[in-house]
């Protein structure tokens, strides 16, 4: 029988941590499993877009991953992405205000034309989503990306459509909804992925 002192240092936790380390973009894809490697490679496609900006490819990816509810995913972007504390705000408000009408109008329209909830007004407070603090164009492109997450029909259109009446063009609009399907992926595929202990060096 092993008395305390000889237990190995692996045995008795003391060369282990469990706290996650600062996450990052290039973390995210070492957490990936082996059998989801095609993701580590289209997490490329926030830096690679030659349609959207910087701030535009970023504020997607950090919207598209508070909307997708994975803190790792959050706080990597956070952490990478290329955006002024406005832009930030602005992208995570996109995804808070989203998650809420995107609930409520597909409600409506899952309800229909002609019903009784067709013409009642929503009755939500939304006085953010009209002075996000970036330009119109980019807030679209972010509240896009959390509809799409969202599955909600009528934001996708309204969004798609309010954009496209912007300036916004096609690509741009692949490029986000892109973007938000690969978040969205990782998001899913690291909920399922246990956190494993990191030896300390």
């Amino acid at each position: 029988m092993l008395a305390i002192e000889d237990k190995s240092p692996l045995l008795s936790g003391q060369s282990l941590r469990t706290e996650p380390m600062p996450m990052s973009i290039d973390r995210l894809k070492e957490r990936l499993p082996d059998y989801a490697k095609d993701l580590r490679v289209n997490l490329g496609v926030i830096t690679s877009s030659a349609m959207l900006t910087a701030q535009q490819a970023w504020g997607t990816a950090l919207a598209a991953a508070v909307t997708a509810r994975n803190a790792e995913v959050v706080a990597a972007v956070a952490a990478d992405a290329k955006l002024t504390p406005d832009a930030a705000a602005a992208a995570r408000n996109a995804a808070a205000v989203m998650s809420m009408n995107n609930i409520y109008y597909r409600f409506q329209h899952m309800m229909g034309d002609g019903s009784p909830y067709d013409h009642m007004p929503a009755r939500l407070r939304m006085l953010n989503f009209s002075k996000p603090g970036v330009g119109p164009v980019d807030f679209e492109l972010w509240c896009l990306a959390a509809s799409v997450i969202n599955g909600s029909e009528k934001c996708v259109r309204d969004h798609e459509n309010t954009l496209r009446e912007r300036g916004g063009t096609p690509e741009q609009v692949q490029d986000v909804v892109r973007i938000a399907a690969v978040i969205h992926a990782v998001a899913v595929t690291l909920d399922s992925a246990p956190l494993l202990p990191v030896a300390l060096g």
